[in-house]
């Protein structure tokens, strides 16, 4: 009668190989949605452009003037921004606008 002994388990060598594998793979992806991370950020803040500016010409329209150039007398308004003005999503900075266009300056991420 021969004993022949199972096997429970994985061994250490098996638990390490996969480990690198699953690092080396992370190390792969993180760098790629990181980008993407950076690119929504962008895109928002380039959304947030196109609304403030909107808002800036609905203001004109209906005040006969752009809003300060640090939109706090539009900001105050919850009818042209209800949550409250944007920031910027990659810096945080507040956005200002050209009082003479209604553009916003700066923010060319």
């Amino acid at each position: 009668m021969q004993y022949r002994a199972t096997r429970h388990g994985f061994s250490i060598i098996e638990l390490l190989a996969v480990l690198t594998i699953l690092g080396i793979l992370a190390a792969a992806l993180v760098p790629r949605a990181n980008n993407h991370v950076n690119e929504a950020e962008r895109r928002a803040c380039h959304v947030h452009q196109g609304e403030i500016e909107l808002q800036s010409q609905l203001w004109r329209r209906n005040n006969g003037g752009f809003p300060s150039a640090n939109l706090s007398d539009i900001g105050a308004n919850p009818t042209y921004f209800p949550e409250g003005v944007p920031v910027c999503p990659i810096d945080g900075t507040a956005y200002t606008i050209d009082t003479t266009t209604g553009l916003v300056i700066g923010h060319t991420h």
